[in-house]
């Protein structure tokens, strides 16, 4: 979505951009671009998948030295 302000007759250089920013406010484009910012992507199925086995090896892998009396600190 493009927004697009023309110099009026007579219009100063602030007049412009204060009148751009009052129709960038009012569009929403801004805030919805603001939101979007950090989102993240959703992890596919497989990868979560993935990462639950590979959480479980680890902690096998923990109570398995823990018994051994090596599990590091």
């Amino acid at each position: 979505m493009a927004l697009e302000v023309k110099k009026q007759e007579r219009e100063t250089s602030q007049g412009l951009i204060r009148r751009f920013a009052k129709k960038l406010q009012q569009s929403g484009l801004l805030v919805r671009v603001r939101r979007g910012r950090f989102k993240k992507r959703e992890k596919s199925r497989s990868m979560k998948k993935r990462a639950a086995l590979r959480k479980e090896e680890i902690k096998k892998e923990f109570a398995r030295l823990e018994k051994l009396g090596k599990r590091p600190k």
